[in-house]
C-alpha cells in the first residue's frame, strides 16, 4: 500500500480571499515503511503572505520571490501523489486549498480526491482521544514523538512529524531518519530505501535437548502447581 504523508503552508486561511499555497511538503510510505522518497516545494503565490501567517512559518515574501509558480511544480508534484492515499492533519484545509491550485490551472472541477484517496489523522485522534486535545503537538507529546525542532510550521518538517505521530497511533513503526536540517533545503529526497537480499541466507536451527525440554516441563508444572492447575503454555 502507497501512502503520502502530506502537508501545506500557505499566505493565509481562506483560499476564497485569494490565498494561496507555499510549501507542500510530501513523505512516502509503502506498507507503513517510510521509502526515503520525499517531495518537497516552495511556491510562488503570486500575493503577499498574511503577517498572522508568517508568524506560524516564518516564511517571507521575500524568500518566495524567486520560487516557482504553482503551475510549474503542478506536474511533478501530481505524478508524486497519483494513486496514494494522502495522510493529512485536518485534511479539509490542505484539500481545499490543493483544490483550489488545481483549478486555478484551467479545470474549474479539479479534485484532488478523484486521483488519491484521503485520511483524516485529526479525525482519526478525535475518535481515538474524545475530548482532548489533538493538534500535531499535542498528539507529539501524547505519542513521545520529538518536535523540539519544530520552531516554525515547515510542511516537510511536519510531515516528519505527523508520519511519526500516524505510525505511532496506528500501531508504531520506526522514526523517519530524516534530518530536520533540510526540512527547509527546497531540495527533494530521492535516495530509495536499502533492501536486503536474504535470498541463499541459511540459518542454523538449534533444537532443545532432552535434559533442557525436560527442565522446560518441570518448570510449567511447578507454574501450574501453584497458580491452582493452570498454566497458559502447557498443553490441555
Amino acid at each position: 500500500m502507497r501512502q503520502i504523508v502530506l502537508d501545506t503552508e500557505t499566505t493565509g486561511l481562506e483560499p476564497s480571499e485569494g490565498h494561496r499555497i507555499i510549501e507542500i511538503g510530501c513523505i512516502e510510505l509503502v506498507d507503513r515503511r517510510p521509502t526515503g522518497q520525499t517531495y518537497h516545494e516552495y511556491v510562488n503565490p503570486g500575493r503577499m503572505v498574511e503577517p498572522g501567517a508568517l508568524e506560524v512559518h516564518n516564511i517571507s515574501n521575500e524568500f518566495l520571490s524567486n520560487k516557482p509558480a504553482f503551475a510549474e511544480i503542478a506536474p511533478a508534484f501530481l505524478k508524486f501523489v497519483d494513486g496514494a492515499e494522502l495522510i493529512i492533519h485536518n485534511a479539509d484545509f490542505d484539500v481545499m486549498f490543493i483544490n483550489r491550485e488545481l483549478q486555478l490551472l484551467g479545470d474549474s472541477s479539479a479534485d484532488i480526491t478523484r486521483m488519491c484517496s484521503v485520511l483524516d489523522t485529526l479525525e482519526m485522534a478525535r475518535r481515538l482521544h474524545p475530548g482532548q486535545k489533538n493538534s500535531l503537538d499535542a498528539l507529539c507529546k501524547r505519542y513521545n514523538v520529538d518536535n523540539s525542532a519544530r520552531e516554525y510550521h515547515g510542511a516537510l518538517l511536519d510531515a516528519q512529524i505527523l508520519t511519526d505521530v500516524y505510525l505511532a497511533m496506528t500501531g508504531g513503526q520506526a522514526a523517519l531518519l530524516l534530518d530536520p536540517s533540510s526540512a527547509r533545503s527546497g531540495e527533494s529526497n530521492t535516495q530509495g530505501a536499502r533492501h536486503i537480499d536474504r535470498g541463499g541466507m541459511k540459518l542454523r536451527v538449534l533444537h532443545a535437548s532432552e535434559q533442557e525440554q525436560d527442565a522446560h516441563r518441570r518448570k510449567l508444572q511447578a507454574i501450574s502447581s501453584s497458580n491452582g492447575g493452570k498454566c497458559l503454555w502447557q498443553d490441555d
